[in-house]
């Protein structure tokens, strides 16, 4: 086991995609991450499972579609029965370790991890649950609106940035304490941080890093409502866009808060590098970055996820890994695909599991094997009426929902997604095609039906437990003091000697 490496997963929530079109565009200020990206495998065009947190994030644990987890929105419960690449990887013996949001809806916080360092910034529970039997309902108390837009500008402290700072504290510190070798079992860390998730608020010092950045309006002007497509309309109908009046200042402002918050979290990242190298772990240590989902960031209009436009669905994805050469990849790829990866890159064997996973290693397409299989995704959370299924292969995208005429790109050719090719004579062959493998993946009727039975049992559970006393299934921390710096049960010498790293120079 001591010959196995560490593994550091550095997650960020709600990062688009296209601005990491081989590592971070070079007009972002974030040196740590094209340090990293410059001894990564950059996968150019990956993709979320699901473009919305829970969903996106059990996705990516599990390496299953929502269809396989249940998780189909941000109050639907993880199942414990699911193995996780924690799973896998304490199975096989190493120290596993969380810090920061994993979005974990149930009584299960931990889903294979041996140790969580902080709680969750979003509650665990089921009232965010969606109703189908509804549509068009807002529910105001948790539903996304446009005040993250309006409100965007400068703030030195806000609810996540308290969060993300507490995340990056406590991931410094375990490397450092890893790092002591007093555990001689190989690690895996992942570190999950909410920004550059709106609201769109940053601190002056990265704010100020964007004052003549040239990237501060979207490439596609809003497109008028009645011209958008059935799903974004229900999109800015979730997003109550009629009682906000958006400027092309707010928009501005929006953009440049998210942009600084990428330097924000590169700073942060960057303390964790710092430790890792301080405690000569780096060459011992897989480092992977991944996304949740994207945001639109204004494009076409549209703002934050819960679409399959590149904006939302497209992430980063970088891995630096023996066996992973240096490179950019643009082959379609998913962020299901990490969980058989970091089990493939330290020779645990999947195949109890296999039969129901809907990733694959990335291992052989980073040595030049060719993939054949298209990238799946699934969304059936709010401001969607039905579930939406997606394919991308090649240069093409493929959308299809039961209550919407198809929508099919040529992301090749037409990079923004603005001519849907569906219905085009002259691209008919690939359409169905499409529409022919869509249908050996997913019964869109037993979907719907699966989903809105989940949603109406939680409606019951939810309304039952929030009646009387309340026991919350939010992850509480624990710090043991007495174990902590000396105490009288400790011997001094010995202490001393083990808190430090290097010893004895």
């Amino acid at each position: 086991m001591a010959d196995r490496p560490n593994i550091l997963i550095l997650m960020v929530d709600q990062l688009n995609g296209t601005l990491f079109p081989d590592g971070p565009a070079p007009w972002l200020h974030a040196p740590n991450l094209k340090k990293l990206a410059a001894r990564s495998t950059r996968f150019k065009n990956a993709y979320t499972g699901s473009p919305l947190c829970a969903p996106a994030r059990a996705s990516y644990m599990a390496g299953q579609l929502p269809r396989r987890t249940r998780v189909y929105d941000n109050a639907a419960e993880f199942s414990s029965d699911i193995p996780t690449y924690a799973h896998h990887l304490r199975r096989a013996g190493y120290h596993t370790i969380l810090s920061g949001k994993m979005h974990f809806v149930g009584p299960d916080q931990l889903h294979g991890f041996e140790q969580r360092l902080t709680t969750d910034i979003y509650p665990a529970d089921f009232g965010w649950t969606p109703d189908y039997r509804k549509p068009g309902e807002r529910i105001d108390w948790w539903y996304h609106n446009m005040g993250s837009v309006t409100g965007a500008g400068v703030a030195e402290i806000s609810n996540q940035m308290e969060y993300d700072d507490e995340v990056a504290y406590n991931a410094r510190a375990k490397v450092y304490d890893l790092g002591r070798r007093l555990d001689d079992r190989p690690w895996m860390m992942t570190v999950s941080f909410t920004h550059p998730h709106d609201p769109y608020v940053a601190r002056k010092k990265y704010w100020d890093l964007y004052e003549h950045c040239e990237h501060l309006e979207p490439t596609v002007p809003a497109i008028p409502y009645e011209d958008q497509d059935n799903h974004s309309k229900r999109i800015f109908d979730a997003n109550d866009w009629r009682n906000f009046d958006i400027t092309d200042e707010d928009i501005r402002r929006s953009r440049r808060a998210y942009f600084a918050n990428i330097s924000y979290l590169d700073d942060k990242i960057g303390e964790i590098f710092e430790a890792l190298e301080g405690t000569r772990q780096v060459e011992n240590t897989i480092v992977l970055l991944v996304s949740d989902h994207g945001d639109m960031l204004g494009e076409r209009g549209l703002w934050f996820k819960m679409n399959f436009f590149e904006g939302s669905a497209r992430v980063p994805l970088m891995v630096a890994a023996p066996g992973m050469p240096a490179g950019l990849i643009e082959t379609p790829v998913s962020t299901m695909d990490v969980s058989p990866t970091i089990a493939d890159l330290v020779g645990i064997d999947l195949t109890e599991v296999l039969p129901w996973t809907d990733g694959e290693s990335l291992v052989p397409l980073a040595n030049g094997t060719a993939r054949t299989t298209p990238v799946r995704m699934e969304y059936a959370a709010e401001a969607s009426y039905a579930p939406l299924v997606g394919l991308r292969q090649a240069q093409w995208k493929y959308i299809h929902c039961e209550l919407d005429p198809p929508q099919l790109f040529d992301l090749e050719n037409d990079p923004h997604e603005l001519t849907n090719l569906a219905a085009d004579p002259a691209h008919a062959e690939v359409a169905a095609k499409f529409e022919e493998q869509l249908a050996t993946y997913w019964n869109m009727g037993d979907f719907d039906a699966e989903v809105r039975q989940s949603q109406a049992r939680r409606h019951v559970v939810y309304e039952a437990l929030r009646n009387g006393s309340y026991f919350p299934w939010d992850f509480q921390p624990l710090q043991q003091a007495s174990e902590r710096y000396m105490r009288n049960h400790m011997d001094l010498n010995v202490l001393e000697d083990n808190k430090r790293y290097p010893r004895g120079e």
